[in-house]
């Protein structure tokens, strides 16, 4: 297993839809065996440039643990979820 850090940004969306995609991302991390070790919400933050016309957003940080196949399904579905605008998956040295 492999120690990764996830840094990804959800449009400014309400508590709850934002707790929902938080809790999607955790879900598939440890559903296919991987270990979530920390979250960091670094909260509502002003992005650099216009993304896809909004200004704003939510900021979020994994650090876990998991095989390159659970990276993978992760990249995937963050790909396809409507509420993110940005996401970026690095695998910490050794």
């Amino acid at each position: 297993m492999r120690k990764y850090e996830v840094i990804f940004i959800v449009k400014p969306v309400d508590e709850d839809t934002l707790n929902g995609v938080i809790a999607k991302f955790e879900n598939i991390v440890t559903n296919n065996g991987g270990n979530i070790d920390k979250i960091d919400r670094w909260g509502k933050k002003r992005l650099a440039y216009p993304v896809k016309d909004l200004t704003e957003g939510f900021y979020c940080l994994f650090y876990i643990t998991a095989e390159p196949k659970v990276v993978a399904e992760l990249d995937r579905v963050m790909k396809i979820t409507d509420e993110i605008l940005k996401h970026m998956i690095v695998k910490e040295d050794e």
